[in-house]
């Protein structure tokens, strides 16, 4: 009897134990197929532009935030893609119109309330919607970074910038809609993965997102003043946080721009870039635009970011 009653317990411990392999392994097996689920799964993607064409004339940064986003759509993946309205873009040919929903904001730089307006428009032959980003002070003029007669950079420029990336974030606040990458391309983006991280890492919408900042030859020599830090704290960041935009120069604000998001991608083709630049983008994980880019090459940068970053 004591025999049986082993052989009993013996036979009862090995189908414990393969009831436990089993459900181990397709446990195991539901891990996995989340993980791939999760990274090929659509994503959202948030592409806050300087330039966009065709509103725009042709430039690298015009050219690629053209083509990227759409590039990624066509892929079933959703996007939203935010630029300012300078005044040189016609709003009656590209057909803009105001969005009352999302208009109204006033954003603050240096205790001045600065009116937001919010315009749309869609490119035509796409499905692909564009949100203008309007202020009459600081974009209703004839000329994007410099006035057309005299070539000369515009004083109110560091204003200009605080106020379109803060707007920017402001505005997808608004909208309610949480991406899973922020993409900036060019310089005049360059404070929103430092706003990402500091200001707005408790947000809903903006708690999970990874943000990918893009590197042009779009350099110039002049600086946006000896205050722009200052006034980019928005009162609210301190001075540490701000120390990589203290120079308030090109290379100053792409150095800030790198050091705070979570991946960078480098679209001057090997020149434009000074060595203190080419440093800081060794410390990120770094995809390098070429001509031959496609959608599924960012995809995959992105994913690489989601799960490694």
């Amino acid at each position: 009897m004591a025999n049986n009653a082993k052989s009993r317990v013996n036979v009862m411990i090995i189908q414990l134990f393969f009831v436990n392999f089993v459900v181990s392994k397709k446990a195991n097996q539901i891990n996995l197929l989340t993980y791939m689920s999760n990274t090929s799964e659509k994503k959202k993607v948030l592409f806050v532009s300087s330039e966009m064409s065709p509103f725009l004339e042709e430039s690298p940064v015009s050219t690629i935030a053209r083509m990227i986003p759409q590039a990624i759509q066509e892929k079933d993946n959703e996007i939203r893609v935010l630029v300012p309205r300078f005044g040189v873009i016609n709003e009656r040919r590209n057909r803009l119109h105001e969005v009352v929903r999302l208009s109204g904001m006033n954003i603050a730089i240096n205790e001045t309330d600065n009116p937001l307006i919010i315009k749309v428009a869609s490119i035509p032959g796409t499905k692909m919607q564009v949100y203008f980003l309007d202020n009459e002070d600081f974009f209703h003029r004839k000329g994007i970074y410099r006035d057309k007669v005299e070539n000369k950079f515009f004083k109110d420029n560091d204003e200009r910038t605080i106020f379109f990336c803060k707007g920017a974030l402001e505005t997808v606040k608004k909208l309610g809609w949480a991406p899973d990458i922020i993409h900036c391309q060019g310089w005049m983006t360059s404070l929103i993965p430092l706003y990402i991280k500091t200001l707005y890492k408790d947000e809903p919408v903006f708690k999970n997102a990874k943000v990918v900042y893009s590197v042009f030859n779009d350099d110039f020599k002049e600086s946006l003043g000896d205050n722009f830090a200052q006034k980019a704290s928005l009162n609210e960041l301190e001075d540490t946080e701000l120390k990589a935009f203290e120079s308030a120069n090109w290379s100053s604000l792409n150095r800030g721009g790198i050091l705070h998001s979570d991946a960078v991608v480098n679209c001057c083709n090997g020149s434009g870039m000074n060595a203190e630049t080419v440093g800081h983008l060794s410390e990120k994980m770094v995809l390098e635009h070429s001509d031959d880019s496609t959608a599924d090459k960012y995809l995959d940068f992105y994913d690489k970011v989601l799960t490694e970053s």
